[in-house]
Protein backbone atom coordinates (compact mmCIF):
# COMPACT_ATOMS: atom_id res chain seq x y z
CA UNK A 1 0.00 0.00 0.00
CA UNK A 2 1.28 3.47 -0.91
CA UNK A 3 2.08 5.77 1.96
CA UNK A 4 -0.10 8.81 2.45
CA UNK A 5 1.85 12.09 2.27
CA UNK A 6 0.83 12.84 5.88
CA UNK A 7 2.81 9.79 6.99
CA UNK A 8 6.02 11.22 5.49
CA UNK A 9 5.47 14.79 6.64
CA UNK A 10 8.93 15.26 8.11
CA UNK A 11 10.84 13.61 5.29
CA UNK A 12 13.76 15.70 4.00
CA UNK A 13 14.46 16.48 0.34
CA UNK A 14 17.71 17.80 -1.13
CA UNK A 15 16.84 19.58 -4.38
CA UNK A 16 20.21 19.63 -6.15
CA UNK A 17 20.97 22.09 -8.96
CA UNK A 18 24.42 22.85 -10.37
CA UNK A 19 24.01 26.60 -10.68
CA UNK A 20 24.03 29.42 -8.10
CA UNK A 21 20.22 29.45 -7.81
CA UNK A 22 19.70 33.14 -8.46
CA UNK A 23 17.22 32.88 -11.35
CA UNK A 24 15.86 29.34 -11.57
CA UNK A 25 12.08 29.57 -11.34
CA UNK A 26 11.45 25.85 -11.93
CA UNK A 27 13.67 24.76 -9.03
CA UNK A 28 12.06 27.34 -6.76
CA UNK A 29 8.50 26.31 -7.75
CA UNK A 30 9.33 22.63 -7.26
CA UNK A 31 10.81 23.29 -3.81
CA UNK A 32 7.93 25.52 -2.77
CA UNK A 33 5.40 22.88 -3.85
CA UNK A 34 7.23 20.11 -2.00
CA UNK A 35 7.28 22.24 1.15
CA UNK A 36 3.52 22.76 0.85
CA UNK A 37 3.09 18.99 0.57
CA UNK A 38 4.68 18.61 4.00
CA UNK A 39 8.31 17.85 3.12
CA UNK A 40 11.32 19.71 4.45
CA UNK A 41 13.06 20.82 1.26
CA UNK A 42 16.46 22.42 0.80
CA UNK A 43 17.86 23.67 -2.49
CA UNK A 44 21.49 22.61 -2.83
CA UNK A 45 23.33 24.95 -5.21
CA UNK A 46 26.82 26.19 -6.10
CA UNK A 47 28.23 29.14 -4.16
CA UNK A 48 29.44 32.20 -6.03
CA UNK A 49 31.27 35.26 -4.70
CA UNK A 50 28.80 37.82 -3.37
CA UNK A 51 26.00 35.33 -2.66
CA UNK A 52 24.87 34.08 0.73
CA UNK A 53 25.95 30.57 1.64
CA UNK A 54 22.73 29.93 3.57
CA UNK A 55 19.48 31.86 3.07
CA UNK A 56 15.72 31.62 2.86
CA UNK A 57 14.72 32.66 -0.66
CA UNK A 58 11.00 33.45 -0.82
CA UNK A 59 10.21 30.78 1.74
CA UNK A 60 12.59 28.16 0.32
CA UNK A 61 15.72 27.09 2.24
CA UNK A 62 18.91 27.39 0.19
CA UNK A 63 22.41 26.03 0.87
CA UNK A 64 25.14 27.08 -1.57
CA UNK A 65 28.16 24.80 -1.35
CA UNK A 66 31.55 26.54 -1.31
CA UNK A 67 34.25 24.77 -3.29
CA UNK A 68 37.96 25.58 -3.14
CA UNK A 69 38.42 24.84 -6.85
CA UNK A 70 36.01 27.58 -7.96
CA UNK A 71 38.96 29.85 -8.74
CA UNK A 72 40.37 27.43 -11.30
CA UNK A 73 40.27 28.65 -14.93
CA UNK A 74 37.19 27.91 -17.04
CA UNK A 75 38.74 24.98 -18.86
CA UNK A 76 37.24 21.52 -19.40
CA UNK A 77 39.53 19.66 -17.00
CA UNK A 78 38.89 22.31 -14.32
CA UNK A 79 35.14 21.91 -14.78
CA UNK A 80 35.42 18.19 -13.94
CA UNK A 81 37.55 18.94 -10.85
CA UNK A 82 34.98 21.47 -9.61
CA UNK A 83 32.19 18.97 -10.18
CA UNK A 84 34.10 16.28 -8.27
CA UNK A 85 34.65 18.56 -5.25
CA UNK A 86 31.00 19.70 -5.24
CA UNK A 87 29.87 16.08 -5.46
CA UNK A 88 31.99 14.90 -2.52
CA UNK A 89 30.66 17.66 -0.27
CA UNK A 90 27.04 17.07 -1.33
CA UNK A 91 27.32 13.30 -0.82
CA UNK A 92 28.70 13.79 2.69
CA UNK A 93 26.25 16.50 3.77
CA UNK A 94 23.06 14.95 2.35
CA UNK A 95 23.67 11.24 2.84
CA UNK A 96 20.98 11.12 5.54
CA UNK A 97 18.23 12.80 3.54
CA UNK A 98 15.18 10.84 2.41
CA UNK A 99 14.80 12.12 -1.16
CA UNK A 100 17.28 13.56 -3.64
CA UNK A 101 15.67 15.62 -6.42
CA UNK A 102 18.22 15.83 -9.27
CA UNK A 103 17.77 18.79 -11.61
CA UNK A 104 19.27 17.83 -14.98
CA UNK A 105 21.85 15.19 -15.75
CA UNK A 106 24.75 16.79 -13.87
CA UNK A 107 22.98 16.22 -10.57
CA UNK A 108 21.91 12.62 -11.27
CA UNK A 109 25.23 10.87 -10.47
CA UNK A 110 25.38 12.87 -7.22
CA UNK A 111 21.91 11.70 -6.23
CA UNK A 112 22.67 8.08 -7.05
CA UNK A 113 25.98 8.25 -5.17
CA UNK A 114 24.15 9.62 -2.09
CA UNK A 115 21.82 6.63 -2.26
CA UNK A 116 24.76 4.26 -2.64
CA UNK A 117 26.62 5.59 0.42
CA UNK A 118 23.58 6.15 2.64
CA UNK A 119 22.37 3.76 5.30
CA UNK A 120 18.79 4.86 4.54
CA UNK A 121 16.57 3.90 1.64
CA UNK A 122 17.10 7.16 -0.22
CA UNK A 123 14.72 7.83 -3.12
CA UNK A 124 16.11 9.58 -6.21
CA UNK A 125 14.06 11.68 -8.67
CA UNK A 126 15.59 12.66 -12.02
CA UNK A 127 14.09 15.94 -13.27
CA UNK A 128 15.37 16.55 -16.81
CA UNK A 129 14.69 20.15 -17.84
CA UNK A 130 15.86 19.64 -21.42
CA UNK A 131 16.66 16.92 -23.94
CA UNK A 132 20.04 16.54 -22.27
CA UNK A 133 21.97 14.72 -24.99
CA UNK A 134 20.70 16.89 -27.86
CA UNK A 135 21.42 20.40 -26.67
CA UNK A 136 22.81 22.90 -29.16
CA UNK A 137 26.33 23.45 -27.83
CA UNK A 138 27.21 19.88 -26.84
CA UNK A 139 29.73 18.36 -29.25
CA UNK A 140 32.58 15.87 -29.47
CA UNK A 141 33.78 14.22 -26.28
CA UNK A 142 31.32 16.12 -24.11
CA UNK A 143 28.36 14.84 -26.14
CA UNK A 144 29.73 11.29 -25.96
CA UNK A 145 30.10 11.61 -22.18
CA UNK A 146 26.59 13.03 -21.70
CA UNK A 147 25.04 10.24 -23.80
CA UNK A 148 27.03 7.60 -21.94
CA UNK A 149 26.05 8.99 -18.54
CA UNK A 150 22.34 9.28 -19.28
CA UNK A 151 22.11 5.85 -20.92
CA UNK A 152 24.01 4.28 -18.02
CA UNK A 153 22.18 6.02 -15.17
CA UNK A 154 18.60 6.74 -16.24
CA UNK A 155 17.31 3.28 -15.22
CA UNK A 156 18.32 3.77 -11.58
CA UNK A 157 16.23 6.74 -10.32
CA UNK A 158 12.93 5.89 -8.63
CA UNK A 159 11.12 8.26 -10.99
CA UNK A 160 11.91 10.37 -14.06
CA UNK A 161 10.34 13.75 -14.86
CA UNK A 162 10.73 15.85 -18.00
CA UNK A 163 9.30 18.94 -19.69
CA UNK A 164 7.65 17.86 -22.96
CA UNK A 165 5.87 14.81 -24.32
CA UNK A 166 8.32 14.43 -27.21
CA UNK A 167 11.29 14.23 -24.82
CA UNK A 168 9.39 11.75 -22.64
CA UNK A 169 8.67 9.58 -25.70
CA UNK A 170 12.32 9.72 -26.76
CA UNK A 171 13.49 8.59 -23.32
CA UNK A 172 11.10 5.66 -23.45
CA UNK A 173 12.19 4.73 -26.98
CA UNK A 174 15.93 5.07 -26.37
CA UNK A 175 16.26 3.70 -22.87
CA UNK A 176 13.29 1.29 -22.61
CA UNK A 177 12.08 2.91 -19.39
CA UNK A 178 8.48 3.69 -18.35
CA UNK A 179 7.30 6.97 -19.86
CA UNK A 180 8.53 9.85 -17.68
CA UNK A 181 6.03 12.09 -15.94
CA UNK A 182 5.43 15.53 -17.50
CA UNK A 183 5.91 18.63 -15.34
CA UNK A 184 5.74 21.61 -17.68
CA UNK A 185 7.44 24.97 -17.07
CA UNK A 186 4.23 26.83 -16.24
CA UNK A 187 3.75 29.77 -13.86
CA UNK A 188 1.17 29.74 -11.09
CA UNK A 189 -2.41 30.46 -12.10
CA UNK A 190 -3.39 33.98 -11.14
CA UNK A 191 -6.35 35.87 -12.53
CA UNK A 192 -4.37 38.72 -13.99
CA UNK A 193 -5.41 42.32 -13.58
CA UNK A 194 -4.65 44.34 -16.70
CA UNK A 195 -1.87 46.91 -16.28
CA UNK A 196 -0.33 49.37 -18.73
CA UNK A 197 3.20 49.59 -17.34
CA UNK A 198 4.82 49.74 -20.79
CA UNK A 199 2.48 52.38 -22.25
CA UNK A 200 2.96 54.57 -19.18
CA UNK A 201 6.74 54.13 -19.01
CA UNK A 202 7.44 54.63 -22.71
CA UNK A 203 4.49 56.94 -23.61
CA UNK A 204 3.04 54.41 -26.07
CA UNK A 205 -0.46 55.22 -27.26
CA UNK A 206 -3.38 52.87 -27.87
CA UNK A 207 -3.07 52.80 -31.67
CA UNK A 208 0.35 51.15 -31.34
CA UNK A 209 0.63 47.37 -30.97
CA UNK A 210 3.13 46.25 -28.36
CA UNK A 211 5.04 43.03 -29.10
CA UNK A 212 7.10 41.64 -26.23
CA UNK A 213 10.22 39.50 -26.18
CA UNK A 214 11.08 38.53 -22.59
CA UNK A 215 13.89 36.33 -21.39
CA UNK A 216 17.60 35.95 -22.04
CA UNK A 217 19.09 38.49 -24.43
CA UNK A 218 21.77 36.32 -25.99
CA UNK A 219 22.79 35.19 -29.49
CA UNK A 220 21.03 32.18 -31.04
CA UNK A 221 17.50 33.29 -30.12
CA UNK A 222 16.82 35.22 -33.36
CA UNK A 223 16.84 38.52 -31.48
CA UNK A 224 18.83 40.02 -34.34
CA UNK A 225 16.06 39.04 -36.78
CA UNK A 226 13.44 40.69 -34.57
CA UNK A 227 15.54 43.85 -34.42
CA UNK A 228 15.79 43.91 -38.24
CA UNK A 229 12.03 43.41 -38.65
CA UNK A 230 10.93 46.13 -36.24
CA UNK A 231 13.63 48.65 -37.14
CA UNK A 232 12.55 48.51 -40.80
CA UNK A 233 8.92 49.51 -40.15
CA UNK A 234 8.43 52.99 -41.59
CA UNK A 235 5.84 53.94 -38.99
CA UNK A 236 5.51 53.23 -35.26
CA UNK A 237 2.31 51.17 -35.45
CA UNK A 238 4.17 48.00 -34.41
CA UNK A 239 6.77 48.27 -31.66
CA UNK A 240 8.77 45.68 -29.74
CA UNK A 241 9.94 45.71 -26.14
CA UNK A 242 12.87 43.52 -25.11
CA UNK A 243 12.64 42.72 -21.40
CA UNK A 244 15.47 40.73 -19.87
CA UNK A 245 19.23 40.65 -19.58
CA UNK A 246 22.21 39.10 -21.34
CA UNK A 247 25.11 39.74 -23.74
CA UNK A 248 22.92 41.64 -26.26
CA UNK A 249 21.51 44.00 -23.65
CA UNK A 250 23.95 46.84 -24.45
CA UNK A 251 23.26 46.67 -28.19
CA UNK A 252 19.47 46.75 -27.62
CA UNK A 253 19.79 49.72 -25.26
CA UNK A 254 21.76 51.62 -27.92
CA UNK A 255 19.22 50.78 -30.63
CA UNK A 256 16.33 51.85 -28.40
CA UNK A 257 17.80 55.35 -28.31
CA UNK A 258 17.81 55.55 -32.12
CA UNK A 259 14.67 53.66 -33.14
CA UNK A 260 11.04 54.62 -32.54
CA UNK A 261 10.02 50.93 -32.78
CA UNK A 262 12.47 49.30 -30.35
CA UNK A 263 12.40 49.62 -26.54
CA UNK A 264 14.38 48.03 -23.71
CA UNK A 265 13.08 47.20 -20.23
CA UNK A 266 15.26 45.52 -17.56
CA UNK A 267 14.18 42.18 -16.12
CA UNK A 268 11.77 42.26 -13.19
CA UNK A 269 11.19 40.04 -10.15
CA UNK A 270 9.25 36.82 -10.71
CA UNK A 271 6.47 37.89 -8.35
CA UNK A 272 5.57 40.84 -10.62
CA UNK A 273 6.67 39.41 -13.97
CA UNK A 274 3.24 38.49 -15.35
CA UNK A 275 1.84 41.94 -14.52
CA UNK A 276 4.50 43.42 -16.82
CA UNK A 277 4.05 40.68 -19.42
CA UNK A 278 0.32 41.38 -19.59
CA UNK A 279 1.07 45.03 -20.33
CA UNK A 280 1.99 43.98 -23.88
CA UNK A 281 -0.48 43.10 -26.63
CA UNK A 282 1.40 40.09 -28.06
CA UNK A 283 4.31 37.85 -26.98
CA UNK A 284 7.07 36.42 -29.18
CA UNK A 285 8.98 33.19 -28.50
CA UNK A 286 11.50 32.14 -31.15
CA UNK A 287 13.77 29.10 -31.09
CA UNK A 288 16.15 28.30 -33.95
CA UNK A 289 16.19 24.96 -35.75
CA UNK A 290 19.61 23.78 -34.66
CA UNK A 291 19.03 20.72 -32.45
CA UNK A 292 16.44 18.21 -31.27
CA UNK A 293 16.34 19.89 -27.88
CA UNK A 294 14.93 22.99 -29.59
CA UNK A 295 12.55 20.92 -31.74
CA UNK A 296 11.00 19.36 -28.66
CA UNK A 297 11.15 22.31 -26.26
CA UNK A 298 8.30 24.20 -24.60
CA UNK A 299 9.94 27.38 -23.25
CA UNK A 300 8.60 28.80 -20.01
CA UNK A 301 8.07 32.17 -21.68
CA UNK A 302 5.25 30.65 -23.79
CA UNK A 303 3.38 29.72 -20.63
CA UNK A 304 4.19 33.12 -19.11
CA UNK A 305 2.63 34.88 -22.10
CA UNK A 306 -0.34 32.53 -21.91
CA UNK A 307 -0.95 33.09 -18.21
CA UNK A 308 -0.47 36.84 -18.62
CA UNK A 309 -3.32 36.79 -21.14
CA UNK A 310 -1.59 37.78 -24.39
CA UNK A 311 -1.57 35.96 -27.79
CA UNK A 312 1.69 34.41 -28.93
CA UNK A 313 3.87 34.15 -32.03
CA UNK A 314 6.13 31.08 -31.90
CA UNK A 315 8.66 29.30 -34.08
CA UNK A 316 7.68 26.28 -36.14
CA UNK A 317 9.14 23.78 -33.67
CA UNK A 318 7.18 20.56 -33.14
CA UNK A 319 5.99 20.98 -29.53
CA UNK A 320 5.45 24.73 -29.83
CA UNK A 321 3.40 24.36 -33.00
CA UNK A 322 1.34 21.54 -31.45
CA UNK A 323 0.48 23.70 -28.44
CA UNK A 324 -0.58 26.65 -30.62
CA UNK A 325 -2.74 24.43 -32.84
CA UNK A 326 -4.40 22.64 -29.92
CA UNK A 327 -5.25 25.81 -28.00
CA UNK A 328 -5.72 28.51 -30.67
CA UNK A 329 -3.74 31.06 -28.64
CA UNK A 330 -1.66 32.52 -31.46
CA UNK A 331 0.24 31.78 -34.67
CA UNK A 332 3.33 29.85 -35.69
CA UNK A 333 5.84 31.15 -38.23
CA UNK A 334 6.82 28.78 -41.03
CA UNK A 335 10.43 29.80 -40.33
CA UNK A 336 12.29 32.52 -38.45
CA UNK A 337 13.10 34.67 -41.49
CA UNK A 338 12.29 38.38 -41.61
CA UNK A 339 9.62 37.93 -44.29
CA UNK A 340 7.84 35.15 -42.38
CA UNK A 341 7.94 37.10 -39.13
CA UNK A 342 6.34 40.09 -40.84
CA UNK A 343 3.62 37.78 -42.21
CA UNK A 344 3.03 36.33 -38.73
CA UNK A 345 2.79 39.83 -37.21
CA UNK A 346 0.21 40.83 -39.84
CA UNK A 347 -1.69 37.55 -39.41
CA UNK A 348 -2.01 37.71 -35.63
CA UNK A 349 -3.20 41.33 -35.83
CA UNK A 350 -5.90 40.31 -38.29
CA UNK A 351 -7.23 37.61 -35.93
CA UNK A 352 -10.20 38.31 -33.66
CA UNK A 353 -8.60 39.46 -30.39
CA UNK A 354 -11.67 38.51 -28.34
CA UNK A 355 -11.55 34.94 -29.69
CA UNK A 356 -7.84 34.75 -28.91
CA UNK A 357 -8.54 36.01 -25.38
CA UNK A 358 -11.24 33.38 -24.87
CA UNK A 359 -8.87 30.62 -26.03
CA UNK A 360 -6.14 31.97 -23.77
CA UNK A 361 -8.46 31.99 -20.78
CA UNK A 362 -9.42 28.34 -21.38
CA UNK A 363 -5.82 27.23 -21.93
CA UNK A 364 -4.52 29.03 -18.82
CA UNK A 365 -6.75 26.81 -16.66
CA UNK A 366 -4.85 23.79 -17.99
CA UNK A 367 -1.31 25.09 -18.40
CA UNK A 368 -0.49 26.42 -14.93
CA UNK A 369 1.77 25.35 -12.07
CA UNK A 370 -1.13 24.17 -9.91
CA UNK A 371 -1.87 21.48 -12.51
CA UNK A 372 1.83 20.54 -12.73
CA UNK A 373 1.97 20.37 -8.94
CA UNK A 374 -0.58 17.56 -9.04
CA UNK A 375 1.83 15.51 -11.17
CA UNK A 376 4.70 16.29 -8.78
CA UNK A 377 2.59 15.15 -5.83
CA UNK A 378 1.74 11.93 -7.69
CA UNK A 379 5.45 11.26 -8.33
CA UNK A 380 6.38 11.64 -4.66
CA UNK A 381 3.38 9.67 -3.45
CA UNK A 382 4.24 6.77 -5.75
CA UNK A 383 7.93 6.56 -4.72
Amino acid sequence: MKKNLKEIKLKKIANIVLNDFTNDSRVWKTSDSLNKMGFKTEVVALHRLGLKEIEIKEGVSVKRIKILTLKLPKLRFAKYIKFFEFSLIAIWQYRNYDFIHCNDLQALPIGLAIRLFSKKKVKVIYDSHEYQTERKNIKGFEKFLVKFLERSLIRFPDSVITVSESIANEYTRLYKIPKPQLVLNCPSYVKQKKYDFFREKFSIDLRQSIFLYQGGLSPGRDIEVLIDVFSQYKDDENIIIFMGYGPLEGMIKDLSKKSKNIFFHPSVDLNVLLSYTGSADYGISLVDDTCLNHEYCLPNKIFEYLNAGIPIITSNRFEMKKLIQQTGIGVTTSNNSKDELRKSINLIKEMDYKVLQKNIKNASKIYNWEEQEKVLKKVYTNV
